[in-house]
């Protein structure tokens, strides 16, 4: 779980701004079910937070944020890269280092994770264990000199323990420790904590952006018989015109292959079918399909595509790609509602509100709380439907605003920043710009009347 996320000099941000997900006491028996305890602790973490904001406030800048965290944990650089890092620009004078820190729970432990970087090298990074009572156990803590000399220490290790060794290398300037040890180690040579923290990274975080799937649809329907009942029982009872979806199997030639991709996509595309267990890839194309191909043996492939059947169309079942976008999208992020419940996942969706109606958003972030009941995945997304502004789908400190002050600086606050009524009916009240981060028109209106004189 993601329990909160700091962010400073990053974007939109220029001082540090803190998306908590630490629940609020004074909430006490509104709606407890969607708490999970926090290890470590005596407090409570929310499974789900919506955000809104105007366009351009940086509520997206969040999403981005925890996706550059996770592309610096995963990805070692190349010697002479950048970090990539982007500062705020809007300020009179530089800035510094930008500042990354999260608290997390993996494994059944609340640890907090964070780093500064500037565009070359990363100057400090720490990895904290939350231990009983709240107390604090350093597992490793980083400091990069202006010179790029950097030194790594790792208390309380034991001689000859890799990381330790690792550490004592200390490790290239531009790339985060957990990088290097991602780059560097076997997972048996890991301990635990530290791995428990990479794996919350690389299998627990998953963030999707407008135009991204969870998971590749086409693999994951053809592969889990589950998934592809529960795909189909869904579309149906969501009105979208689906049926059922068929995944069809067609035999192709390698040849066929090479007129169908740039031969640096071939290349890839075999190397994948190698090394893959059921000798299945998939191949991205444009944003709306995937293209599923599976190798049986050294000469035989099969394109696997899925298609959707509709009662009363003579033609039979269409390409996804023939459907609409709100189905689409929908398809891209049912995954989250066959899986919250079975693994502990964080899902962060930007714009979750793309091409999909207000009651198909509403329902899926209810779909979803009672999908993981007992578990503790959690649902983060951004969006300007305020529909979901209702306090029977959620908690006011699951209801959060991003807004830029007179400096062009992101602002980020909750509604329990203000005192409202339990019956206070929210939505009505964020229109009318009580709550702010809702565009400013100015004087649209006078500007159109000068326009159609």
């Amino acid at each position: 779980m993601l329990v909160s996320l700091s962010v400073e000099n990053f974007r939109s941000f220029s001082s540090e701004e803190t998306l908590s997900l630490v629940a609020s006491k004074r909430l006490s028996g509104s709606h407890e079910d969607h708490e999970v305890p926090i290890p470590g602790t005596d407090e409570h973490a929310l499974r789900t937070a919506v955000i809104y904001g105007a366009n351009g406030a940086g509520k997206s800048n969040l999403f981005k944020a925890l996706r550059f965290v996770q592309n610096m944990v995963m990805h070692a650089r190349a010697k002479s890269a950048s970090t990539g890092r982007e500062a705020f620009r809007f300020a009179a004078e530089e800035l510094g280092p930008s500042s990354f820190d999260l608290q997390l729970v993996a494994g059944g432990a609340t640890y907090r994770y964070g780093f500064k970087v500037d565009d070359q090298q990363v100057n400090e990074e720490w990895l904290v264990k939350i231990t009983s009572n709240g107390r604090e156990q350093t597992l490793y803590e980083r400091m990069t000199d202006a010179e790029g000399k950097v030194t790594i220490e790792v208390p309380r290790r034991k001689a000859g323990d890799k990381v330790a060794v690792l550490a004592s290398l200390g490790g290239p300037q531009n790339q985060t420790f957990l990088a290097t040890i991602r780059a560097t180690l076997e997972e048996g040579d890991i301990d635990a904590d530290i791995a428990a923290v990479m794996n919350w990274f690389t299998e627990g975080l998953h963030l999707i952006a407008p135009n991204e799937s969870i998971e590749p649809i086409g693999h994951l329907l053809s592969t889990d018989a589950g998934f592809l009942d529960f795909a189909n029982q869904f579309l149906k009872n969501a009105s979208t015109g689906v049926d059922h979806l068929e995944v069809v199997e067609t035999e192709i030639t390698a040849e066929d292959l090479s007129k169908r991709f740039p031969a640096s996509v071939v290349h890839r595309l075999l190397k994948d079918l190698e090394g893959d267990e059921d000798g299945t890839a998939v191949v991205k194309i444009g944003d709306a399909d995937e293209s599923l191909i599976r190798r049986k043996d050294a000469n035989h492939f099969y394109d696997i595509t899925v298609q959707a059947a509709h009662h009363g169309v003579r033609s039979g079942a269409l390409s996804l790609s023939k459907e609409s976008d709100g189905t689409r999208r929908l398809l891209q992020l049912v995954p989250a509602l066959h899986k919250a419940g079975k693994r502990e996942t964080v899902y962060v969706v930007d714009e979750i509100d793309r091409s999909m109606h207000p009651m198909l958003i509403w329902k899926f972030i209810e779909s979803f709380m009672r999908s993981c009941a007992g578990r503790s995945s959690q649902l983060i997304v951004t969006t300007h439907e305020s529909n979901l502004l209702d306090l029977d789908l959620l908690r006011r400190d699951e209801i959060w605003f991003v807004e830029k002050d007179a400096s062009l600086s992101s602002r980020l606050y909750s509604l329990m920043d203000f005192k409202v009524r339990k019956d206070l009916e929210i939505r009505k009240h964020y229109l009318q710009g009580r709550f702010g981060a809702v565009p400013f028109l100015g004087n649209v209106d006078r500007l159109m009347d000068k326009a159609i004189d």
